[in-house]
């Protein structure tokens, strides 16, 4: 039995030790917003965090989570209102969405380690997370713009039926 918080709630599951944390996730608590890229944690689409760090669930065994607190992207905020989040639509920064859960998980967790990025730390640290649709401009466009509402700008507007 693994015991961890997900998303706030305790959960106990008897599941291998060694099973990656996104099949946990995803076919054992039900939660389908992480995604599968790789398996091998190179794309990023399985980022979610653990202990508030950005980690590739697909190659974090359930055991090395017990006792700690998980966050998916229907945990970072349930209203779907994260300043990430916000950035992410008003700037429409999804064409084919696949990789944006983990992009946007990647974001948040970067923006309290560096809360006002430079191009240089958006770069250094988004790279991990691959988008084949390559929006990569508006990615950081939509981390500075949510970087700015957290330090307190102007709250994000966003359009209407986006």
């Amino acid at each position: 039995m693994t015991g961890f918080t997900i998303n706030g709630k305790a959960v106990k599951l008897d599941v291998e030790d060694n099973t990656p944390l996104l099949w946990v996730i995803r076919d054992e608590i039900g939660l389908t917003g992480t995604k599968f890229g790789c398996g091998i944690g190179m794309c990023g689409a399985c980022t979610v965090h653990v202990g508030g760090r950005a980690t590739r669930s697909c190659i974090t065994p359930v055991s090395a989570v017990a006792g700690a607190d998980v966050t998916t992207i229907e945990g970072l905020d349930p209203a779907s209102r994260h300043p990430v989040q916000k950035a992410w639509r008003a700037l429409q920064v999804p064409q084919c969405g696949y990789c944006q859960s983990g992009q946007i998980m990647q974001a948040a967790a970067m923006l309290k380690d560096f809360p006002t990025p430079s191009d240089a730390d958006i770069d250094a640290v988004m790279t991990g997370n691959l988008c084949r649709c390559m929006t990569y401009v508006r990615i950081r466009a939509a981390v500075r713009q949510a970087a700015a509402e957290m330090a307190g700008g102007p709250a994000i507007e966003e359009k209407v039926g986006v």
